[in-house]
Order: structure tokens, then C-alpha cells, then sequence
């Protein structure tokens, strides 16, 4: 097999598309928040992933802009509120979901061009998705920025503080993921349908040694 070897310290662009060919699929966190003037902001991140149980912890990290280099309008609405919601994505709500990652002039309301429907949260001010079957109502934790240039990440954790389920997903107090129909993300413009599952049991040290 032959292998393709490159250093990582050139542009931005050529590790980006190399990141999101190989870390697949990518779990898709739709993050909403108020804008300043008082309008909703939410936006799809596909860099996602939890942390921690108790306490229950997620974290997703929004890269700068590449097209004007400026940080993004979710990470500047979570630093000012200290507060977020993630919703989380299935097969019927893709193509809604995908038109929130249009950028669009600050203030303006990704929710009415996606016809996606607000409601309130519990405990934080940000909306959640009414046609989403997962919410996590997020306190602000803390954050890591890894630069200020386009193609510079940065980590920002929430605590989940609230957690509402569609109860037409569980099964005996699980998540039955054939009912959630759950997409992650590809490169490029793939998008990833979780329909073909398989199921191996985790082994014990004592099965392992046999």
C-alpha cells in the first residue's frame, strides 16, 4: 500500500479538507444563541463531541471565518450570554439543518430562513429547535482558541444543564437509535445516514484471556 505524506505546516485549506475526509462521520451539533439584538443565531458544527458525565459536559470548536477572518457569530454570542443550546440532527430535518450554515449578515434570523420553528428553553435564553428530537440547554464552561487567523480553532465547552428527549425515541430509558435516525457529516458535501447498524459485544479481561 502506498502512502501519501504530507508535513501540516502549509495552508489551512490543505489540512482542513484532509481533517474532514478522515474523521468520519462527524457528529453535528446545530448551536443556538441570541444575537445582540435579541434576535436568535443558530448554526450547524460538525467539529463535536462529549466530555464528560457528571458533570455532563459537551464540547464543539468553530473555526474562524476563512471568508472575512473574523470569529464566527455563535462563539461571539456564547462569550457575551455565557450561554447556549445544542440540537441535534436526523434524516428529516437535514436539508433545514444545512441552510443555517449560510452566513449571513449579523442580527439576522437563520431559524425563518431555514423555517425552522423556536421555542423556549428551560433555564437559558437561547431557543431550541422545535423539529429537533434532542436538546441540551448549555451553561457556558470555558474555551481554548488556538489562534486568530482563518483556518484557527478553538474548544468551547458548556455544561448541559437540561436535557429534553422526544419520548417516541426511548425504549426501557435508551435512545433507540433506528427510531432517532441520527446524520453525521462527510467531507465535502456528504452528508451521513446512520441506518446500518452492527452490534459487537465489549469483552471483559476474563473473556480475553480464554
Amino acid at each position: 500500500m502506498n502512502m501519501k505524506s504530507f508535513d501540516t505546516n502549509g495552508e489551512f485549506a490543505k489540512n482542513y479538507k484532509f481533517l474532514i475526509g478522515s474523521i468520519l462521520p462527524r457528529p453535528i451539533a446545530v448551536v443556538s444563541t441570541v444575537n445582540e439584538n435579541g434576535t436568535n443565531n443558530v448554526a450547524p458544527f460538525s467539529f463535536f463531541t462529549a466530555v464528560s458525565a457528571k458533570p455532563m459536559i459537551i464540547a464543539f470548536s468553530p473555526m474562524i471565518k476563512s471568508s472575512t477572518g473574523e470569529m464566527k457569530d455563535t462563539p461571539r454570542n456564547i462569550f457575551r450570554e455565557k450561554e447556549f443550546v445544542v440540537s441535534f440532527v436526523s434524516e428529516e430535518i437535514i436539508d433545514q439543518i444545512n441552510t443555517t450554515s449560510v452566513e449571513l449578515p449579523y442580527g439576522e434570523d437563520e431559524f425563518k430562513l431555514a423555517g425552522l420553528t423556536p421555542i423556549d428553553s428551560d433555564i437559558v435564553k437561547a431557543k431550541r429547535i422545535l423539529e429537533s428530537k434532542i436538546h441540551f440547554e448549555c451553561i457556558y464552561r470555558d474555551h481554548l482558541s488556538y489562534g486568530d487567523e482563518p483556518g484557527c480553532g478553538q474548544i468551547i465547552t458548556g455544561e448541559v444543564v437540561k436535557v429534553h428527549i422526544n419520548e417516541d425515541l426511548l425504549d426501557s430509558g435508551r435512545i433507540d437509535t433506528s427510531k432517532f435516525k441520527p446524520v453525521g457529516r462527510g467531507a465535502g458535501n456528504d452528508w451521513i445516514l446512520c441506518d446500518h447498524l452492527i452490534q459487537r459485544e465489549r469483552l471483559m479481561q476474563k473473556q480475553i484471556q480464554k
